[in-house]
């Protein structure tokens, strides 16, 4: 039985547009077709246009037939998360605060997408100002996991993960503050990358927490990664943070990068918390890389306790900073109860922020206040320079580190109801982010239930290049990605 189109790899589909064994108006029609057929029920998408997504697609297929195509990428129908800014269509953030915005320019990795042709097609939800492990945070809707509509997709990059994981789009982007990519993509058996920090420029990102966001990829394959990363990746004069390095052929470092790798696997990602089903396919995981001839070392990581205070101080803390913006005044929701400049800040912010938002602003405003800023917010500067050392010490004695993704599987909508065990779900994820640090989550097999469960592999900064390819050698043997959700 033949993969719907859809479902199919953009390299595969990449050569049958090359080959014009099809069109990328053809591939855009299905993505309509498929979104009309499941969107109802899985919700991954806030908005879409189908109209201009087949204008594009149009473009795309009038530049092959003169013989200038630009690229693999070129005619691919590729959601965004709605943090990311595209000219004249909506950016919400999944924010009451921002439902009527709509954006006055491209972000940087917009502009590198439509440089490669790209067909933008549909907006992802998301957790408000992508604040939250499940995306039940966002303002408009909650988003459902293809492999099981009453769990949750993951966050807070969930309807990117879930639109990719039912078929919605090719390719999908998002961004990952603490783990929001590669936990919704273990959640919905997909390939989640965040990038080195600075490898991606962040201009057009709704901010939430500066020093953590970074854009990157879902996909179905860590090759597809690979080619997604090589358009949007590059210096940009526009992000004071971005890093000039040079950007190699992601792709064909997969071919050439055989290994065999030194693998660290850190004792304290094996503890208490672990789901036995998601311990036992990691240690699969690590059996395959061991029999591919890779050395298995046990690394410590010492202040990995410390990780998830540590993110939840700075990563607030820079929270409260960027949304003062939303205020009332310009672009954003103005509570019409307002009666004095007064009302418009205070009544316009309760009435646009959803709950988890506010928790953070307020847990931020508190660790910069006067008096707790050394206490709280420089003392988990300090740890977080401990952590990445950690890593750096590691990295010392191997290529790369092998952790679970997440703790359990995907849980039930509604069912994680306090704030301090939705933060838990983000115990193995949030490291890589203080550490700046590449990640990769790769799809390792299924619980019992048919739940997804993501294996991830963090990486030294900027090799992206051997992060990929170690991923790949585990990727390209196994084909958990072809079990497809009966949606």
């Amino acid at each position: 039985m033949s993969t719907p189109l859809t479902f199919q790899t953009l390299s595969g589909i990449a050569d049958q547009l090359a080959s014009g064994a099809l069109t990328s108006v053809q591939l855009t029609q299905a993505v309509i077709d498929q979104t009309a057929a499941v969107e109802s029920r899985v919700n991954a998408l806030l908005s879409h246009d189908a109209a201009d997504a087949l204008a594009h697609a149009q473009a795309s297929d009038e530049r092959r037939a003169a013989g200038k195509p630009l690229g693999p990428l070129d005619g691919i129908p590729i959601a965004l998360k709605d943090v990311i800014a595209v000219r004249d269509q909506p950016l919400t953030a999944g924010s009451k605060m921002l439902e009527k915005f709509v954006s006055p320019y491209d972000a940087t990795v917009t502009i590198k997408l439509k440089e490669a042709g790209v067909v933008l097609w549909g907006r992802a939800n998301c957790d408000e100002f992508a604040m939250g492990s499940s995306t039940e945070n966002s303002a408009f809707k909650t988003t459902a996991n293809p492999y099981d509509l009453a769990r949750v997709p993951g966050g807070s990059s969930g309807g990117s993960a879930a639109a990719l994981a039912a078929g919605e789009a090719i390719a999908t982007l998002g961004s990952d503050t603490g783990g929001s990519i590669r936990q919704p993509a273990a959640f919905c058996n997909v390939v989640g990358l965040k990038p080195t920090y600075g490898l991606i420029s962040r201009y057009g990102l709704a901010a939430y927490a500066s020093s953590l966001d970074q854009i990157g990829p879902f996909t179905r394959t860590v090759e597809d990664a690979a080619i997604v990363l090589g358009a949007i990746a590059g210096h940009d004069h526009r992000d004071s943070t971005s890093f000039k390095t040079p950007i190699p052929d992601y792709r064909a470092a997969l071919q050439e990068k055989k290994g065999p790798w030194k693998l660290g696997i850190p004792k304290e990602y094996f503890g208490e918390g672990l789901d036995p089903e998601v311990g036992a396919a990691i240690e699969k995981a690590i059996e395959f890389y061991r029999q591919a001839g890779c050395e298995i070392k046990e690394v410590s990581l010492p202040h990995t306790e410390y990780c998830l205070s540590t993110y939840y101080i700075i990563a607030t803390a820079e929270a409260s900073s960027n949304l003062a913006r939303y205020d009332g005044v310009r672009y954003t929701h103005r509570s019409p109860d307002a009666k004095n400049i007064e009302d418009v800040y205070f009544k316009s912010r309760s009435e646009g922020f959803g709950d988890e938002v506010k928790r953070r602003i307020i847990l931020g405003t508190y660790v910069l206040s006067s008096g707790y800023y050394d206490a709280y917010y420089l003392r988990a500067q300090k740890v977080r320079t401990l952590i990445r050392q950690d890593f750096l010490k590691a990295y010392e004695e191997v290529d790369a580190i092998l952790t679970p993704t997440t703790p359990t599987p995907a849980f039930k909508i509604g069912e994680t109801t306090d704030p301090l065990s939705m933060y838990l779900q983000d115990i193995y994820t949030v490291g890589v982010n203080l550490a700046g640090l590449p990640g990769i989550s790769v799809p390792a097999g299924f619980t019992d239930e048919g739940l997804p469960i993501g294996m991830q592999l963090i990486g030294q900064p900027y090799q992206e290049s051997d992060l990929l390819a170690i991923a790949h050698t585990y990727d390209s043997a196994h084909d958990w990605s072809g079990r497809l959700p009966e949606l």
